[in-house]
C-alpha cells in the first residue's frame, strides 16, 4: 500500500475537453492498484452511450464502476465506509449540468459536497472541466454553467490537499 499513500487526502485534476485529465487521474489510482470511479455521465444519445461504454471497456477489471449522476455526495459516504480504497469521480462538470438540468439547489449540493469531503478517510481524485479559459458564452445557461463551475474549483481547490491542471496530457501542479 505504500502508492496507495501517495494519493491520500482530495486532490482536484482539471483541464480541457480532451486534455488527458482522465487518463492522469486513472493512471494515478492503477499504480495504487485500482479503485472506485464514480462516474457521473448520462447517456443523453447515441454518442454519449457510446462514449460512456469505451471509457467503461477502457478501464479493465481492477476498477469498480457506481454511476451516479446527481448524489455524489451519498456514494462518496458510502465508498468512505466500505473501507480504503481510493475514489475517481469523473467529472463534477458533468455533475454540475446533470444538477441544473434536474433544477436542483446548486449552491447546497456544492456546499454538501464540500462538507463531506475533508471527513473522508479514503483518497478521492477529483476530475473536472476548466471552462474558464474561454470567451464569455452566449447564452443565459451557458453563462451560468460557466460562473457556478468557477466557483465549485475555487471551493474544491481552497480545502483539496493537492491541485493538477492538464493541458495537452502533461500534468501541472498548481497546490
Amino acid at each position: 500500500m505504500a502508492e496507495n499513500s501517495q494519493l491520500a487526502g482530495i486532490h482536484l485534476i482539471l483541464g480541457g475537453a480532451r486534455s488527458g485529465k482522465s487518463r492522469f487521474a486513472e493512471n494515478r489510482i492503477n499504480h495504487a492498484g485500482g479503485g472506485i470511479y464514480i462516474a457521473t455521465g448520462r447517456a443523453w444519445d447515441d454518442e454519449m452511450a457510446n462514449r460512456i461504454a469505451l471509457h467503461k471497456s477502457s478501464r479493465g477489471e481492477i476498477w469498480q464502476t457506481i454511476e451516479e449522476p446527481l448524489d455524489l455526495c451519498a456514494v462518496l459516504t458510502a465508498c468512505n465506509h466500505e473501507g480504503s480504497k481510493p475514489v475517481l469521480v469523473d467529472c463534477l462538470t458533468l455533475w454540475l449540468t446533470n444538477l441544473m438540468l434536474d433544477d436542483r439547489d446548486i449552491e447546497a449540493e456544492f456546499d454538501r459536497l464540500c462538507g463531506i469531503l475533508p471527513g473522508l478517510d479514503i483518497p478521492v481524485l477529483l476530475v473536472s472541466n476548466e471552462v474558464g479559459f474561454g470567451i464569455v458564452p452566449e447564452n443565459a445557461m451557458a453563462r451560468s454553467f460557466r460562473d457556478h463551475a468557477g466557483r465549485f474549483h475555487q471551493r474544491i481547490a481552497e480545502l483539496a490537499d493537492q491541485v493538477t491542471l492538464v493541458v495537452a496530457g502533461i500534468p501541472m501542479s498548481v497546490k
